[in-house]
């Protein structure tokens, strides 16, 4: 399978507004880390009863918060603490897919926002299992990494071949491309699929992921970066695409 995370209070006396608002941002992002999706969702235990990702992210709002606030200072600070955790084997898958629900339901209020471009994602990263493949999981997990810090994922899907990438990139203009395959027989399609997308478009960084994939493979096949851990990703895409753009 397969840091950006911007303190944007400035430094100095904090006003009591902002210290109200900065309690409620660690909320959410607690909210996130530890899975509470709703008041009524019964996990986890310490938190029954609690509001949730979802109450407290339309609470931010409703108080005036800025929505780019709630993304970085709330959602992706706890999706950060939830990737390092599950990077260092503290958690688990269990415990990562209930994060991302508490996730996606803070970030239900804010698709207004990115949809009127008040809030900008940080880029696009098409993604897709090759040709052949039909196992998603892995990489519906590191999509699930990358939207919790900020970036736009286009997903492909299944069986998705090198032409069905290249018009992904071409209709979407992305800084990245990920691909995964689960199957020896189905990751020698990574080759072509690479091949291909660097002949047209050789700025595109090219991600690759799975089970068999070795960084040996990876890098006889021309791809940029592989990784055991979704974290690393995202943590890839800062570091060498995000400086980068434009």
């Amino acid at each position: 399978m397969w840091l950006w995370h911007e303190r944007l209070f400035r430094s100095g006396c904090t006003t009591r507004t902002d210290k109200k608002m900065d309690d409620l941002f660690k909320k959410i992002a607690l909210c996130v880390e530890r899975g509470k999706v709703k008041a009524e969702s019964r996990y986890p235990p310490e938190l029954k009863g609690q509001e949730g990702a979802d109450e407290l992210t339309k609470k931010a709002l409703d108080q005036g918060s800025q929505p780019r606030d709630i993304l970085n200072l709330g959602l992706i600070s706890g999706m950060q603490r939830v990737g390092e955790k599950f990077k260092n084997n503290e958690i688990y898958l269990p415990d990562v897919l209930v994060s991302a629900k508490a996730m996606s339901a803070a970030m239900e209020h804010l698709k207004p926002y990115f949809k009127s471009g008040e809030v900008e994602h940080k880029g696009q990263i098409v993604m897709g299992t090759v040709a052949g493949d039909l196992h998603d999981i892995g990489k519906k997990i590191v999509a699930m990494f990358l939207e919790g810090s900020g970036w736009e994922v286009i997903d492909c899907g299944v069986d998705v071949t090198p032409q069905d990438f290249i018009l992904a990139i071409r209709k979407n203009n992305p800084l990245a491309v990920g691909m995964s395959a689960l199957l020896t027989t189905t990751m020698v399609n990574m080759r072509e699929a690479v091949r291909t997308i660097k002949s047209q478009f050789p700025k595109v960084k090219i991600l690759v992921g799975g089970a068999p994939i070795t960084h040996k493979f990876s890098q006889s096949i021309g791809a940029d970066m592989t990784s055991d851990h979704p974290q690393e990703a995202v943590e890839y895409l800062e570091n060498s695409v995000s400086k980068n753009k434009g």
